[in-house]
């Protein structure tokens, strides 16, 4: 039966996915500013709730400004999670764009895509910048990979620079915490807990599987105050800054 449950799943994203896609593509064609974000909003809403996934928030999203918002990142499910709430493009993996299915998602969702190849750097950072002077907010996952979320793993401090763009003014940051609540309706466990944390050298099907034949999850975004950098703040003082806050967040003892 949780199997049958599972394909279900599956074939109802793929079938709420098809007219997302086909009106964001036009959408895409004649605007991409913060109201070209509204039907990925709606697609991320609609897949929590075809697989179950429970998002409740503490704080609130800064909204009247551009922002960068920073968070630790559990899993591949961060994304419907935070997406829901948040107007704005992902900083992924360039690996990601080339996901059947996903990496056409990501792309209609406006994902920065970036590659840790020196040679390809200077392309990254030319995208990213054409990104933050069109005003777009973007949504960073600084520690670089996942992890089973139960502590904040070292933040890199490489892309931090863009809130330090030449010629204009300091962009916002906004930390805010992922925490997962529970699995299934069970308490967490190590077990339950990789249920939907995916990291490590996890296989990407059996685990999305798994998760689709349980209840579902539920995660809490806990939303920082704005930080405002000044102008002689270097991105490796930022870095710090907004981990340690992350860090306590998760885990204030």
């Amino acid at each position: 039966m949780k199997k049958f449950i599972a394909t279900l799943k599956i074939i109802a994203i793929l079938l709420w996915s098809v007219p997302i896609v086909f009106f964001q593509s036009i959408v895409l064609l004649f605007h991409k500013g913060q109201h070209s974000y509204l039907i990925p909003q709606l697609w991320h809403k609609g897949v929590c709730l075809i697989i179950g996934l429970k998002v409740t928030v503490v704080g609130k999203p800064a909204t009247n400004k551009q922002v960068i918002y920073v968070s630790n990142h559990l899993s591949y499910l961060d994304i419907p999670a935070t997406g829901c709430f948040l107007r704005a493009s992902f900083i992924a993996k360039d690996d990601i764009a080339g996901w059947p299915v996903i990496g056409f998602l990501a792309t209609v969702q406006q994902t920065a895509f970036i590659s840790r190849k020196s040679s390809k750097a200077k392309k990254v950072a030319n995208a990213l910048d054409v990104m933050i002077k069109d005003g777009k907010n973007l949504i960073l996952f600084p520690e670089g990979t996942s992890s089973d979320g139960t502590d904040v793993l070292p933040f890199k401090s490489s892309l931090f620079s863009i809130t330090q763009p030449k010629g204009l003014k300091p962009i916002a940051i906004q930390p805010f915490v992922i925490e997962l609540l529970d699995v299934d309706g069970l308490r967490l466990t190590q077990k339950s807990r990789d249920i939907y944390a995916w990291y490590a050298d996890m296989d990407f099907s059996p685990h999305i599987w798994e998760f689709m034949q349980t209840s579902g999850a539920t995660v809490k975004l806990t939303f920082l105050d704005v930080i405002t950098p000044t102008p002689n703040q270097n991105r490796k003082e930022l870095c710090q800054i907004v981990e340690n806050q992350i860090s306590y967040g998760l885990n204030p003892s």
